[in-house]
């Protein structure tokens, strides 16, 4: 499978607790012909061209600017801060960023596989959307901009992970 798929969260995915909680969560997946660790896919999400446009954007608005150098660091553990994210909790195969306001999650994580004696990595990719409110019945509030751009995001995210994909099938075939 080398198209983008939406699939439901794993029971075991570091979002799990805040999609019980009520909170947005999606999971969209793609398998990669390769074994490949977290950080090297932290690496590759995090410097894809679609991502940088991202960034400029983040850049531009925020003032919070990020380099390649600083995707690396946090790819190695070796930083807990990219740009406006910071890493809540991280294992051995995923990581969870939250952003500066506390609203938003980032998610990546690998899953070795085997396909006819073939080792696959599945890439996992995945938002977090913390609702404004929570009524008393349990329904979660989320606002007008949240439903707006539902859309766009669904279609930005499989395009980030595709990016992604395309990112490290590339540096593969360059070692």
């Amino acid at each position: 499978m080398t198209e983008v798929c939406v699939e439901i969260l794993p029971d075991n995915a570091l979002p799990a607790p805040y999609a019980k909680a009520g909170a947005y969560t999606d999971c969209y997946i793609i398998d990669i012909p390769q074994q490949v660790e977290l950080s090297a896919y932290i690496e590759a999400f995090y410097t894809t061209p679609l991502f940088k446009v991202e960034k400029a954007i983040l850049s531009a608005l925020i003032r919070r600017s990020s380099t390649d150098k600083e995707a690396n660091h946090l790819a190695s553990g070796d930083s807990k801060q990219f740009s406006i994210w910071t890493v809540e909790n991280r294992l051995y195969n995923q990581i969870l960023l939250c952003d500066v306001t506390n609203k938003t999650r980032s998610w990546l994580m690998v899953n070795p596989l085997e396909v006819d004696q073939t080792p696959i990595t599945r890439l996992y990719f995945g938002s977090v959307v913390v609702p404004k409110a929570v009524s008393k019945n349990g329904h979660a509030s989320f606002g007008v901009l949240f439903h707006l751009l539902s859309t766009f995001h669904r279609l930005y995210s499989q395009a980030l992970l595709k990016s992604t994909f395309t990112n490290l099938v590339r540096k593969n075939t360059r070692v």
